[in-house]
This record gives structure tokens, sequence and C-alpha cells, in this order.
């Protein structure tokens, strides 16, 4: 458990400092003009969705790259296919974010907002790609048992966007929030392929597409975005219904939202992590014995997390809101977004548990089910519960992944290293 923790740290520092770059660029456009800051919130809304499914999809390469920890070297084929599919699904989402004016129109966001989104889409899009052109380099690293490389681009991403943002902006508005994300990308994009050769010990190249390893690598990333998406698009849906209960309400929701994003980045770190150990057991005890330790710290660190925000709560709630109404509100429902959250913690481990396992179709299933059943229950939850009944309703949905994902687990972990298609090392393969 402790070497997991050891490679989760990076991780998590290194979602801590992206987090914190993205505060400052919403700080500063929010000082700067409220319709820019309007305009900004609409397109990250739809780039955030994108991102986060070109990043899910990324994260399926894990159990492909981490058999070669020992002989690096030979992951390189696996890299170049990666890059390939990486930049497949980034075109895809440079296309959405590229289609959000059109889209805002005819959903009727304001004109005013429309008209200040100006090229920014553009230059979102073209991060996109930066973004997808370095082929999951995170997630290799990872793989490979480098994750304190990972810190290095994230940095680099976090303190280049929120400095040229807040140099840009006054002059540029939104354009110089475009020109930031860019050139961060584009350094931290370059960081990260000089980790990812350094780690490999051999240049990278360029070979030509490998059509049938490339499905193979998307028959586990493409399912890991889908589930990303309906998770984005979920809650969507949830905040939505919470609008619909009155605007102290909607507020505490926010806080409350915006809270469990903080939370779940400890779980996130350390599923991320536990990938590659359940990918190279030999076993299915191996496999298991992974998964349990890194369910065992993703819900400590939640807890311990959770705990602070109790002892704390007022006092943390007053960051977010100076409405005394709110923060009453939202102090009465923590305990209940806190359970929500936990079992939140819980089911993504069990869902990477399962991409390790390159079962990443079956948590889609699961997803589809779970949180399927979570969007018809949302607006009648709402209407006749209002937001303590939706909050009570995703802790379900989250109990019920917990279950399911689980419950899949422990079926496919079953025939680890029982066919061609086990996680084995070359290693141990020999």
């Amino acid at each position: 458990m402790i070497a997991l923790l050891r490679a989760a740290m990076p991780l998590f520092l290194a979602m801590v400092a992206g987090t914190a770059g993205s505060l400052v660029v919403t700080s500063v456009l929010g000082n700067h003009d409220t319709v820019t800051l309007a305009a900004f919130a609409v397109i990250s809304a739809v780039l955030s969705a994108a991102a986060a499914a070109v990043q899910g999809a990324l994260r399926g390469l894990g159990p492909f790259v981490a058999p070669f920890r020992e002989e690096p070297a030979a992951a390189v084929p696996v890299v170049r296919d990666a890059r390939w599919l990486s930049l497949a699904t980034g075109l895809l989402g440079a296309l959405v974010v590229l289609c959000v004016p059109p889209l805002a129109r005819l959903t009727g966001v304001p004109d005013e907002v429309v008209r200040e989104m100006g090229v920014l889409p553009w230059f979102l899009a073209a991060y996109l790609l930066v973004f997808a052109s370095t082929g999951g380099a995170s997630t290799i690293l990872v793989a490979l048992g480098r994750s304190g490389y990972v810190l290095w681009p994230t940095l680099v991403f976090g303190v280049g966007v929120a400095g040229l943002t807040a140099l840009l902006v006054p002059g540029l508005g939104l354009t110089g929030v475009g020109i930031a994300w860019v050139l961060s990308g584009a350094g931290a994009a370059g960081v990260a392929t000089l980790s990812l050769r350094k780690a490999l010990g051999r240049p990278i190249g360029q070979g030509r597409p490998r059509t049938r390893e490339i499905m193979k690598l998307a028959r586990v990333s493409i399912p890991l975005a889908g589930t990303v998406l309906i998770k984005f698009g979920v809650l969507s849906v949830v905040t939505f219904a919470a609008s619909t209960t009155g605007t102290r309400d909607t507020a505490a929701h926010a806080v409350l939202s915006t809270l469990t994003g903080m939370i779940m980045l400890a779980s996130l770190s350390v599923a991320q992590a536990a990938v590659p150990e359940v990918a190279r057991a030999a076993d299915p005890a191996g496999a298991r014995r992974a998964h349990r330790s890194a369910a065992l710290l993703a819900v400590t660190g939640t807890l311990v997390v959770a705990g602070l925000l109790l002892g704390l709560g007022d006092n943390v709630l007053g960051l977010f809101t100076d409405d005394g109404a709110v923060r009453e509100r939202a102090l009465g429902l923590l305990p209940l977004m806190l359970l929500s959250a936990t079992l939140d913690a819980a089911q993504a481990v069990q869902g990477t548990g399962l991409t390790a396992l390159k079962r990443s179709a079956s948590s889609l299933l699961y997803f589809v089910i779970g949180y399927g059943l979570l969007v018809v229950a949302a607006v009648p939850v709402a209407r006749t519960w209002g937001i303590d009944g939706l909050w009570a309703a995703m802790a379900v949905a989250n109990g019920l992944l917990v279950v399911l994902q689980g419950t899949g687990f422990h079926r496919h972990s079953a025939r680890v290293g029982q066919n061609p298609g086990s996680t084995r090392s070359p290693a141990q393969a020999r």
C-alpha cells in the first residue's frame, strides 16, 4: 500500500495544480467582465466534457503498457499505436468545441455572450489537438512506474495558463485566454514528450498505423471515454433539476458539486496509480489484492477529507459564498454529499479495476444502468424532495455502481493469467 500511495501522490499533486490553474482563470475573467466570464463558462463546459472524454480514452492505454515496466523500450510500438488513437479522439473533441457557438445560439444563449466567444473555440480546439498529440504520455508514464514525471507537465500548464491569463486578459479578453491555453498546452506537451522518451530509453519515432492493434486499444479506451461522457451528461441533468428548486438551493447545489470535485481528486489519483498494479498481476489473488489496497486507500483518503469538511464546514463554505442562507443550506446537506462522494470514490476505483483487466465495456454497461436510472429520476425527485432528494439519489446511484462494478471485477479477475489476453508481463510469461 505504501508503494501505491507513493505512486498516487504525484498524480494527486498534478490534479491539484491543474485545478488551481483553472480557478485562477475563472477568477481573472470574473474580475474582467461578466459577459466574458459567461462566454468562457459556456465554452469551458463543453471543453471540460470533451477533454475528459479524450483523457478517459487515453487512460485505457494503461493495461497495454504496464506489462513492459521491466522492458520499457519494448513498449514503443504500443506508444505509437496510442498516438494514432489519441489524435483521432482529439480531433473529434476539437470538432465538438468548434460547434459551441452555433449550438449556443440554438439553445438560446444571449447573442452578446455568443459574440464574446470570438476566436476562443478555435484556440481551445487547437489546445485539444496539442494535448492529444502526446499520445496519453501521462497514462503511459504511470503504467511504466514513472508517475513522478507526471507532475511536471501539469505544473507547466497550471502555472503557464494562470500567469499568461492574468497577463493577457486585460488587453485581449477571451483571445488572451485562448493564447494562454495553447502556449501552456504546448509547453506541457513538450515536457511530457521528453519525460516519456526518457522513461522509454529510446526515441519513439513514427510508425505506420497498425489498424488491428489500434482497434485493440480502442476496445478498452473508447468505452472508458463513454463512461466519462455519461457521467458528465447525467450530472448536467442533475444540475438542471436542481435549478428548478429555487435560487438558494441551486447555489447550495453548485457549492456542494464543487466540493465533490475536489474530494474526488484523492480517489482518482489512487485509482489511476492502481491500474498498472492490477494489470501486471499474475493471478486472480494478486489482482484482487492490488484492487483491495487501492479501494481502501481511496476511501480512507476520502473519509479524511470528509472529516475535515465536517469539522470546518461553515468556514470552508464561506470561501465559496458570502450568503448566509446558502451556507446554512449547504451545511445541512454536507453529510449527504459526503456519503455520495465516498461511494463515488469507491466506484471510481472499481471502474478503473475493470479497465486494468481490459473490461471497460463492462464498466460502461454498469454506468448506463446506474446513471441511466439517475437521469430518469432526477427531475421527478427534485420536484418532490428538492435537492435533498437529488443528493440522496446520487448516493444511491453511486452505491449501485459500487455493487455492480465490484461484482464485475470479482468475476472478470477470476480469469487473470488463464488466457492469452491476461495482463501478465513479458518477464512473467517467460
